[in-house]
């Protein structure tokens, strides 16, 4: 968001079940998880403008989370090793009066084959903690994208032309 010269007045964590309901597809995911996030948020900042986001890293019809350990990333980086696979984030964005505008942007990335030399190292940096499908592309992980079809702003963080368009369309005060 500071790249495109907002500046958010607060971030509030939101404290909502996270869990995949059964046979939820990855993309239903992500817009389920932001617009929980948002609808958490607002009724403690009433009259101001809400912006929140899941990201969901999907491998076929199979949702990546947060690697929590490294045996889960190492899981996570194996599945992912050679293949294509879809970054999806859900966006919501509710407005002072209370309209809410939601979005799904999906980007597919190709990683190389890794090997497990690679994984290994990757994982002794900590860097893939806290990140969907367990790793960061704007950091070292960057080396295993082969390709990128869709936003790279995606698979960073937050879809910035999406994200821009619907706060935007809600009224938000952008230049």
């Amino acid at each position: 968001m500071r790249s495109a010269g907002i500046v958010p007045a607060a971030i509030v964590p939101a404290a909502i079940d996270e869990s995949p309901r059964a046979h939820e597809r990855p993309p239903a995911l992500a817009l389920r998880l932001a617009v929980a996030k948002a609808e958490a948020v607002a009724p403690v900042h009433p009259g101001a403008f809400i912006l929140a986001a899941d990201t969901v890293v999907a491998c076929g019809r199979r949702a990546f989370g947060k690697g929590e350990d490294d045996a889960t990333a190492r899981r996570f980086l194996a599945l992912l090793s050679g293949r294509r696979h879809r970054v999806h984030t859900g966006l919501c964005a509710i407005a002072p009066d209370g309209r809410r505008r939601t979005r799904t942007v999906t980007t597919v990335v190709r990683f190389k084959r890794l090997t497990a030399a690679e994984i290994a190292a990757y994982l002794a940096t900590d860097e893939w903690r806290d990140k969907a499908g367990a790793y960061a592309i704007q950091g070292r992980a960057g080396q295993f994208v082969r390709a990128i079809n869709g936003s790279p702003s995606n698979v960073v963080g937050l879809p910035l032309y999406e994200t821009i368009a619907l706060l935007v369309g809600l009224g938000f005060p952008h230049p």
